[in-house]
């Protein structure tokens, strides 16, 4: 897979929180670090970058949202700082969907060539790296659902990442980051978890009202649902 040029600037990302390392450090509490043999596969538990609270664990179905860099621009860190002090990650996450369905930058992932090359790239490795039971790609961010196998999440994005980026820039003729530099996730408690956020995934383009129905929009899950939701891929 293809690197991506290096950012310029880390002011165009979220900006540090500083009550990250602690919220982690409660959360580890509970929450025991890897077994030996998982650690040795790179997957880390909790942890953090400074900006967001991750959890990596093998067998974990995560709730997984990034976007493009200049949707979040430098001028807006006041909005990131605030919902970073949010602590309850649901309340967090209503006001990313909120600011992100504005359709802030330049929105690359509303041209149909790139939109393709990422939904392409996220399904590639299904099911032999990991699982994937839902996903929307939006003009300015992508939501999914990913079970993680063998394979760290922050392995998995890390690579996603690396190769979109590398492949869209080459299109695009442009040099500057693409994807913001850290993103948000959220583990599924139980299946009734799950089944409402995948429904949350794939509405998401009504929600924007870019669409009337789900599966009308042509780069999520939803088109290749049957009338019963299983999904055929």
């Amino acid at each position: 897979m293809l690197g991506t040029s290096r950012p310029s600037s880390r002011k165009a990302g979220p900006p540090r929180n500083s009550g990250v390392r602690e919220l982690v450090s409660g959360k580890r509490v509970w929450s025991p670090g890897p077994r030996r043999e998982n650690a040795k596969l790179g997957f880390r538990g909790w942890h953090e970058r400074g900006y967001l609270p991750h959890r990596d664990e093998p067998g974990l179905t995560q709730f997984v949202t990034f976007h493009l860099a200049d949707s979040f621009p430098a001028a807006m860190r006041s909005e990131w700082e605030g919902m970073l002090q949010i602590e309850d990650d649901r309340e967090r996450r209503l006001q990313l969907e909120k600011y992100l369905d504005r359709g802030r930058g330049e929105c690359w992932l509303r041209r149909q060539d790139i939109a393709a090359l990422v939904e392409q790239a996220l399904r590639f490795h299904h099911p032999q790296r990991y699982g994937l039971p839902a996903w929307v790609i939006m003009p300015n961010h992508l939501h999914f659902l990913l079970k993680t196998t063998q394979t760290p999440l922050t392995e998995i994005i890390r690579d996603f990442k690396r190769y979109t980026a590398g492949e869209t820039n080459k299109r695009l003729e442009r040099e500057d980051s693409f994807w913001c530099e850290d993103y948000f996730d959220t583990y599924m408690r139980d299946a009734p978890h799950e089944l409402r956020t995948r429904r949350y995934i794939e509405n998401n383009p009504v929600k924007a009202k870019l669409v009337l129905d789900p599966k009308s929009w042509p780069w999520s899950s939803a088109r290749f649902r049957d009338n019963y939701g299983a999904l055929h891929i």
